[in-house]
């Protein structure tokens, strides 16, 4: 999934935080013609333009997306309740409007809707449980919007055991499952990277992968119970 054009910079807090526990890959633009020179190759996959400053400077970076030889479509325009008198609902300068400030709840939901109503874009291949978030296209994990700085082998852990919550892996199958069937390190391997995630998950969250004693890990509850 391309990402999406976030314009001004700075982009608000409950925004990003929106994006990235939904696991939208964005760009932030510091300028409006930017939007061209940044674009990348396949084109951006929607735009969210915020209203919040200079309205009529955000209206006229969406006439600018819009009335292009390919119109970018989503678009999300963030509008101040002061400046709600000027939205005119039939425009199509935009496909949806939400009301600044935003509620990160209600923001995700609006662009859910706008990917399934425009066709134009797809939600990113996911696997979430509670609060954490793993993206699959870019090898990012979020844990309640807090990025998680991994390594290549404690994301493909983390990946492998949230993909089956409450199934319990012997560290060998881990060894050959994750490492593969050529690693010959020992079962040490897996209790350090356990650690470690444990360690970047924070004391909040560390529980989620569980230590079954004599046998070897799992990753949260099984939806079964």
């Amino acid at each position: 999934m391309e990402p999406l054009l976030c314009y001004p910079a700075p982009l608000a807090p409950a925004i990003s935080m929106g994006l990235e526990e939904a696991g939208y890959p964005y760009q932030v633009l510091t300028r409006a013609e930017d939007s061209q020179t940044c674009a990348p190759r396949d084109g951006w996959s929607g735009a969210i333009v915020s209203a919040t400053t200079h309205f009529d400077q955000a209206l006229e970076i969406c006439e600018g997306l819009r009335h292009k030889d390919l119109p970018l479509r989503p678009l999300l325009l963030v509008v101040p309740v002061d400046f709600l008198h000027k939205i005119d609902p039939r425009s199509d300068l935009f496909d949806d409007f939400i009301i600044d400030p935003v509620d990160p709840i209600e923001f995700r939901a609006r662009i859910a809707n706008l990917f399934w109503r425009t066709g134009t874009g797809l939600r990113p291949e996911l696997i979430q449980y509670g609060s954490l978030s793993l993206n699959l296209e870019t090898y990012q994990a979020t844990i309640q919007g807090r990025h998680l700085d991994l390594t290549y082998m404690e994301y493909e852990l983390l990946r492998f055991l949230a993909a089956a919550p409450g199934r319990v892996f012997s560290r060998e199958t881990l060894l050959s499952r994750v490492w593969g069937y050529e690693y010959y390190g020992g079962a040490r391997t897996v209790d350090v990277h356990v650690r470690r995630l444990r360690a970047k998950l924070g004391e909040e969250h560390a529980h989620l992968i569980q230590t079954v004693r004599s046998v070897g890990y799992k990753f949260g509850e099984s939806k079964w119970g």
